[in-house]
């Protein structure tokens, strides 16, 4: 009986150490060498065309957490975000831009004299800081299954004329985000080209 129970004894032994030795080969996996990070890097598109159908709270919220997180030069934060979501806010900034007809339209705006300067050139990091946190933006919106667009072709003095509340922020970009309308809101043929990593890396 005492060798049964010690045989059982070492089963149950071996198994918890296979266990433990998936658990930690699914953790190592899931940390370093998962496939989702790449697989949203390579399923965003910029989306030409929504829909009108809602963007859920949850998702809004951790699109926004997203932002929240995303690093600054010296953590100095100098960014915000406007969120223009009203029938109201998105009425007056589709007088100065359409937004591509989306629901949920992201502001990202910075100011230069909160952001860190670099001693060598005095270059300002606000608009780095700035893009860093709309990329953050732009790839939770597809972690979390929908479109986007980062916009660049605007007027920011429009864009602060319409909602004042950005006037004393520089206005950096702007994401829309929502589902793709059907037909234009797939992506472009020119999504898919990229340069090869020759002739984009140099090593030294």
């Amino acid at each position: 009986m005492k060798k049964l129970l010690s045989r059982l004894s070492d089963v149950s032994k071996l198994s918890h150490r296979a266990t433990f030795s998936d658990m930690e080969q699914k953790i190592t996996k899931h940390t370093y060498g998962s496939d989702a990070f790449m697989n949203i890097l390579e399923s965003r598109y910029s989306c030409h065309a929504f829909n009108h159908y809602p963007v859920s709270a949850a998702k809004l919220e951790m699109i926004l957490e997203a932002g929240r997180l995303a690093p600054s030069a010296a953590n100095n934060q100098p960014t915000r975000i406007w969120v223009v979501k009203s029938e109201e806010a998105l009425a007056k900034l589709r007088t100065v831009h359409d937004c591509y007809g989306a629901p949920v339209v992201l502001i990202v705006g910075c100011r230069n004299e909160e952001a860190w300067i670099r001693p060598s050139d005095g270059v300002n990091a606000a608009k780095t800081d700035a893009a860093i946190v709309l990329t953050h933006l732009m790839l939770t919106a597809t972690d979390a299954g929908l479109a986007n667009m980062w916009i660049w072709d605007f007027d920011p003095s429009k864009i602060r004329e319409v909602l004042p509340e950005t006037r004393e922020h520089g206005v950096y970009g702007m994401l829309a985000i929502g589902h793709p309308a059907a037909g234009e809101g797939k992506p472009t043929e020119r999504h898919a080209q990229r340069k090869p990593l020759e002739e984009l890396v140099i090593e030294l």
